[in-house]
């Protein structure tokens, strides 16, 4: 493997990822849903709630696919949106009562994907791969 292949292999590294986290998130019963969804629960766990935009911002994709997102989270019944009653403009996105028991379910995956991820790897070398993927992500 060259150098210049380097990002063909982070990009298949992230779709291994992805499977891996669906894959789970099925065998938990959590079925219907994909890792962008899950992007937005997980921000809305670490949050109460979000307007549209802070969730664009949180989960780096653009407006439009997150309206799409929640929309499809909404029909599930795991979020809920409301406009901010001061200006009607903002409209705020929150977990429900069952978008909140999928913290269990979303913890024990990503503990159980950091595990896989990181396996025969040291924290030196995490803590190096770490900085030049900081590195690399500043240069764009």
């Amino acid at each position: 493997m060259e150098t210049r292949d380097v990002i063909s292999l982070i990009s298949r590294i992230r779709e291994k990822v992805n499977r891996f986290i669906i894959q789970e998130m099925v065998k938990q019963g959590v079925d219907g849903i994909g890792t962008s969804h899950g992007d937005i629960i997980y921000a809305l766990l670490h949050k109460h709630r979000l307007t549209m935009a802070e969730l664009s911002t949180k989960i780096h994709k653009d407006k439009s696919t997150v309206t799409a997102l929640v929309d499809k989270l909404v029909r599930l019944g795991l979020v809920m949106k409301e406009r901010d009653k001061e200006d009607t403009r903002y409209v705020f996105v929150a977990l429900t009562d069952k978008g909140r028991e999928l913290e269990t379910v979303f913890e024990a995956i990503s503990a159980q994907m950091l595990e896989q991820f990181y396996r025969n790897v040291s924290e030196q070398e995490k803590e190096a791969l770490l900085s030049i993927l900081k590195k690399i992500n500043n240069n764009f």
